[in-house]
């Protein structure tokens, strides 16, 4: 195993770029993750590892992978974007996204831009085993640091779609699901009223919601019943509910 000490290596100035560039991830078909937990569900679910970085000091294990290297402590630190971090650090091969299957159920996210909530949403359908989560508009990369950190592992197994506005109807249509969209207005209807069983399920940012453009493809919206003195859930929140619903009948 080769030991870098320099910052200028081109090991080191690479994975700085693919943790702060997303053009570069999609460009290069690849992207970083951090820490033996993530390393492990990679090599658990058959993820092409392309490379790792060690941490002297650190985390320590054995993985298959010809392209491996050792940095001291500083030099980690340097190189990953994470504090702190005990390491590895080590780049992985993107899946395909169309991959083939049945799609039975769906969570689509959409503006919804904070990465911690779009990795635990990954997180939470894979728990609840939601065939799919679709990204639409302008969401967190799916590939950055911050969004990998928070799937713990379930970007390794968990079917993920990013698509247009305009890709929705068709993409809908050739899976056979109707479309609702969680929304805090007077037609929405309790979530518990309508059979989430076989559908996809929108969610919009905390903020502003979903987009009428969206709301426009919805069979129907419907509404996560709370104390009337709170205004509305943390995105992340909202779709676990909706999805805990979705696959409630199907436990």
């Amino acid at each position: 195993m080769d030991r870098i000490t320099s910052r200028k290596n081109p090991f080191i100035a690479q994975l700085r770029a693919l943790a702060a560039d997303a053009s570069l991830r999609r460009e290069q078909g690849c992207f970083v993750c951090d820490g033996t937990k993530l390393l492990g569900e990679a090599a658990d679910n058959g993820a092409e590892i392309l490379s790792v970085l060690w941490k002297e000091g650190g985390a320590a294990g054995e993985i298959d992978c010809p392209a491996q290297f050792l940095a001291p402590a500083d030099l980690f630190d340097y190189a990953s974007a994470m504090k702190n971090s005990p390491g590895p650090l080590f780049t992985v091969r993107m899946r395909e996204e169309d991959a083939p299957g049945r799609i039975d159920s769906a969570i689509l996210l959409e503006n919804v831009q904070d990465p911690g909530n779009v990795g635990t949403v990954l997180r939470t359908a894979s728990a609840f085993s939601v065939d799919a989560v679709v990204l639409t508009g302008d969401c967190a990369d799916l590939y950055g640091p911050k969004t990998v950190r928070a799937t713990m592992g379930a970007i390794f197994r968990q079917r993920v779609f990013r698509l247009e506005l305009d890709e929705l109807p068709a993409w809908l249509e050739k899976h056979g699901l109707p479309l609702y969209g969680a929304a805090l207005s007077p037609q929405a209807r309790d979530l518990r009223e309508v059979d989430l069983t076989r559908a996809a399920v929108a969610v919009g940012s905390e903020g502003q919601g979903l987009s009428r453009e969206l709301l426009a493809l919805c069979r129907g919206e419907v509404i996560i019943p709370m104390d009337a003195r709170s205004e509305s859930l943390n995105a992340a929140v909202a779709a676990s509910v909706l999805m805990w619903e979705m696959t409630r009948e199907k436990r």
